[in-house]
């Protein structure tokens, strides 16, 4: 097990997942996810910094029981009431029945809610403080990331933050639990994974959140998903800063739906002028195959976004329409934009495509537009490297 003391104190005892397909039943999880759980033990009481999903509840008992012995925690502290945090709250309590169940008042609103849950509770509110001995928690409300609850806990004598979701990536651990002791590459891009289909929404929030964090000394970060955070603190923060100020390195994300071919050799060729420009970072998505997911993440990445699309039904092709649902849903911004489509007789996707996405704050006049109707043709060809080139030079701007 990961089970291992992070400093003096303090300790990890979360799980890993390693069988569940789909976070949210939605977001695949082709390398597992964590959700961790930790022990602050101090001089004259224990408290346990948040639960797991309620199916791997055992296992956090097993793990508690190898900190602290037959000891209960004194309190549980919850920083997140997601069910993959908070499904073990009906299963701890009933471990430990006097252990007292610490929230803010949207938590505790929720645990009577979702469990019924309303006896031996303490309400805390920002700022306020928990003394366990030689080691105090102190609570910083971050409302809406990215629940309305959501809250951090801070050791201020160890300079450790409990962060909940924000800093969290998927990804299970393999043997390591802090960032020092591990390779951490194939981490970061899940947490832009993470960050643009879970948090992606709420940018102002995380904006409001970082401010009230900077004048904490942070010498870990121990969020619910993924590694402890020690030695890339800077990294890990610089992350979740850019990408909550809707701030993209250079580089163009091409995603297309095709049924037959058409479109998706427009998309080709707007992708090799793009390269001929020297755009060198350029992704391409089918999105009859790439998974939303991985789409959004590269979105939320890189500053340019060509869509295109064939009409369908006299409407938007499926797949283009949820990706550009889920770019609004997001407040997605800041973006170099295009968009291109076909049709046979009913020119729709172009329109359909530039409707959502002025719905999502974008101008229609800055959205550089290509049509083809039925087959390529040299007018159209070069329509498509025209795009390309527009947008090639308002990236190197």
């Amino acid at each position: 097990m990961n089970i291992q003391a992070i400093t003096e104190g303090i300790f990890y005892v979360g799980v890993n997942d390693r069988t569940t397909q789909k976070f949210e039943a939605m977001w695949p999880l082709p390398a597992g996810v964590t959700y961790n759980s930790y022990i602050v033990k101090g001089s004259d009481k224990t408290a346990l910094i948040d639960g797991v999903e309620v199916s791997e509840a055992c296992k956090l008992k097993k793990n508690i029981k190898d900190i602290i012995g037959c000891d209960a925690p004194d309190y549980l502290i919850i920083n997140h009431m997601e069910p993959d945090h908070s499904g073990s709250i009906g299963i701890l309590r009933s471990f430990f029945p006097n252990m007292t169940i610490v929230g803010n008042a949207k938590t505790l609103e929720m645990v009577k809610g979702f469990y019924g849950i309303e006896d031996n509770v303490l309400k805390v509110a920002d700022n306020d403080t928990l003394p366990l001995g030689d080691m105090t928690l102190s609570f910083h409300i971050t409302p809406m990331v990215h629940w309305p609850e959501t809250m951090m806990t801070y050791v201020k004598e160890k300079s450790v933050l409990f962060s909940g979701d924000a800093f969290g990536c998927f990804g299970a651990l393999n043997g390591a639990v802090v960032d020092s002791e591990m390779d951490t590459a194939s981490y970061f891009p899940e947490m832009y994974r993470y960050y643009s289909n879970i948090v992606g929404k709420y940018g102002v929030f995380v904006q409001k959140a970082l401010a009230k964090l900077k004048g904490l000394d942070l010498a870990y970060i121990c969020s619910t998903h993924g590694p402890v955070w020690h030695e890339q603190i800077a990294d890990v923060v610089d992350i979740y800063d850019r990408l909550s100020r809707y701030e993209a390195e250079s580089g163009v994300v091409i995603v297309y739906g095709s049924m037959y071919g058409n479109t998706e050799e427009m998309a080709e060729i707007i992708a090799r002028r793009l390269a001929e420009c020297g755009i060198k970072n350029i992704k391409m998505h089918n999105a009859s195959f790439s998974h939303l997911s991985y789409i959004l993440s590269d979105i939320f990445r890189y500053k340019g976004l060509i869509i295109g699309a064939p009409t369908y039904s006299n409407t938007l092709f499926p797949p283009i329409e949820s990706l550009v649902q889920a770019i609004k849903t997001r407040e997605i911004k800041n973006r170099v934009i295009a968009s291109f489509g076909s049709y046979t007789w009913a020119p729709q996707s172009v329109k359909r495509i530039n409707t959502v996405l002025e719905e999502a704050k974008f101008k229609t006049s800055d959205i550089r537009t290509v049509e083809m109707k039925q087959a390529l043709s040299e007018p159209t060809e070069q329509s498509l490297r025209s795009l390309a080139e527009t947008v090639a030079d308002e990236l190197m701007k």
